[in-house]
């Protein structure tokens, strides 16, 4: 069985230590923790690793945040993955700093890389792993936070939950979103 995990970012340098490129921070621990190396591919970074008989393909879209569904739309289609096997890791605001909240399927509440998956794979009825960054910022201020650097205490704790977040991709993977979710859902 073939999944396809997505981490949500943008790419480049000034990106790389911000709250907005959580999905692609997990996706370089899981894939360091099992020993794969990126590719640079059509739209994407990408790689593949097997758990339990799964065969799990991950990417970082180099679309840019708001354009993430291009890619995603082209290696659902290319991998032959179907909708229901792929899972998207995101920056959510709403969520407490840390907290992961897993859902088969959703609005993408504001989240641009969201939107624009939904417009271009039809819908929302797509699994995604909602990925809690606080909302400590002023009024207006939102676009400045997001893209902004984790403070010290945040990157101290940051492994702590980027390997939760693991462990629920591995068991969205393996035992299904339903059992993942009353697992790992608080």
């Amino acid at each position: 069985m073939k999944y396809l995990i997505i981490g949500l970012g943008n790419i480049g340098p000034e990106y790389e230590l911000t709250r907005h490129n959580v999905g692609f921070l997990t996706l370089n621990r899981l894939a360091d923790q099992e020993g794969v190396s990126w590719n640079s591919n059509r739209l994407a970074f990408t790689t593949e690793l097997k758990y339990k008989g799964r065969q799990i393909h991950l990417i970082k879209p180099t679309t840019y945040m708001n354009l993430s569904g291009k890619a995603v739309n082209y290696w659902m289609k290319e991998l032959k993955v179907p909708k229901e096997n792929i899972l998207v890791v995101v920056d959510d605001v709403a969520l407490p700093f840390g907290k992961l909240r897993l859902r088969a399927k959703g609005s993408s509440a504001g989240h641009n890389g969201l939107k624009n998956i939904e417009e271009l794979t039809g819908g929302q009825n797509y699994s995604r792993l909602k990925f809690g960054i606080g909302d400590d910022f002023p009024k207006g201020k939102q676009v400045d936070y997001v893209l902004g650097r984790w403070s010290q205490k945040e990157i101290d704790e940051l492994p702590m939950f980027m390997d939760k977040a693991i462990d629920m991709i591995k068991g969205f993977s393996t035992i299904g979103i339903n059992m993942t979710m009353s697992q790992y859902n608080d």
